[in-house]
């Protein structure tokens, strides 16, 4: 799995740089077909890779007469919509080189946090792995919303890590790796290795890019970085430069052990990807069915509803406190649950009909949040 930003493949003033974005096709295109020496000098095994690729709103910047990157969602929609199809048809023209189709997958929060979606982005990758294309994945700007979008394509590409169970994630950037202070500051140095939290503490993290065509900053690529390790994917950090040297097992950057093992994979979008629109209150009994023996919500469990949420939405499960326990999928709108509420199913059947007697939220729809 690897990720490259914005400032990787634009210029400053926008517009793609197709130099960059050739030189990091011909790594890609080598490691795919075994071309890229191994570390031992053995031959090496040929691999998948799926890229996750920003530089869509970047790259519709000059073809629009914008400067920089706009602030308001409507007008970066609208780059993204000029951009992407640039974009694209770079990557196209690059990997045709190498005899390399491309397939183009555009996501959004909201096509991977409910089931039948997440089955069908999974689908569509494996299919175009299978086919021997390469995908080319990005956020959908064109249509996402503040609610349903990722907001970086770090995070992305590490939920995308895990949807198509990589053995590695790379995060190419303008910079060769984690440092313990500004980079550019003399006497900072390059942190090799994180194994866990504790060795990020009291380090200072940057969370602007170089070139200011981006989103994201080291600040999200280590919150990435976090999520892939915690879901057992090991990660490098490393400058886009270094990108075979990750790719093949050379030490570059800043490796990530992986801090957890793999967990069901729609639950690590459901905790990451998805924005609550509504939270339910729950009872001492409730909050222990769920967070200590891993059952589903029922309605005799909730104490309170707020917000606008309609059936399949996420929504936070909290207790007493008001501290958010949970997330999860709820099974019925929000103006249905105050009639739920303390009752139990078998009564709800009795007075309701059979499709009440069922889950608020199934425990294959909820993850639990870690304090």
């Amino acid at each position: 799995m690897v990720k490259v930003g914005s400032s990787s493949l634009t210029t400053a003033a926008g517009g793609l740089d197709a130099d960059r974005v050739d030189a990091l096709v011909d790594v890609l295109a080598k490691v795919l077909d075994g071309r890229a020496g191994a570390p031992d000098g053995g031959a090496p095994a040929e691999k998948e890779i799926v890229l996750v690729s920003s530089g869509a709103i970047a790259a519709g910047l000059a073809p629009l007469g914008l400067d920089r990157r706009p602030r308001d969602l409507a007008r970066q929609q609208a780059a993204a919509s000029v951009g992407q199809g640039l974009l694209v048809a770079r990557y196209t023209a690059s990997f045709a080189r190498y005899g390399r189709r491309v397939g183009q997958v555009l996501l959004t929060g909201d096509d991977t946090s409910r089931r039948a979606h997440y089955r069908n982005a999974y689908r569509t990758l494996d299919q175009l792995l299978a086919m021997g294309a390469v995908p080319v994945v990005n956020e959908n700007d064109t249509v996402a919303t503040d609610e349903i979008r990722f907001g970086d394509n770090d995070r992305l590409a590490a939920l995308v890590a895990h949807l198509v169970r990589a053995d590695l994630l790379v995060l190419l950037s303008d910079v060769d790796g984690l440092y313990d202070g500004d980079p550019s500051t003399p006497g900072t140095t390059r942190i090799a290795e994180v194994t866990g939290p504790r060795d990020l503490a009291g380090i200072s993290i940057g969370s602007a890019g170089r070139a200011g065509v981006g989103t994201g900053g080291m600040v999200t690529k280590v919150e990435a970085a976090r999520i892939a390790a915690g879901a057992g994917i090991p990660v490098v950090l490393t400058a886009a430069s270094h990108a075979a040297d990750a790719l093949l097992g050379r030490p570059t950057g800043t490796y990530f052990h992986p801090t957890g093992r793999r967990s069901r994979g729609r639950l690590l979008w459901l905790a990451h990807a998805s924005t609550p629109r509504g939270a339910l209150t729950l009872d001492d009994g409730a909050v222990r069915a769920v967070v200590e023996r891993g059952g589903s919500l029922l309605p005799a469990g909730i104490a309170a509803v707020e917000g606008e949420f309609t059936a399949g939405d996420p929504v936070e499960l909290r207790d007493g406190t008001g501290r958010a326990v949970a997330r999860g999928l709820v099974n019925f709108d929000a103006k249905e649950i105050p009639r739920l509420i303390g009752r139990s199913t078998r009564d709800l059947a009795r007075e309701l009909g059979p499709a009440y007697e069922r889950e608020v939220v199934h425990r294959d729809d909820l993850v639990l949040l870690r304090h």
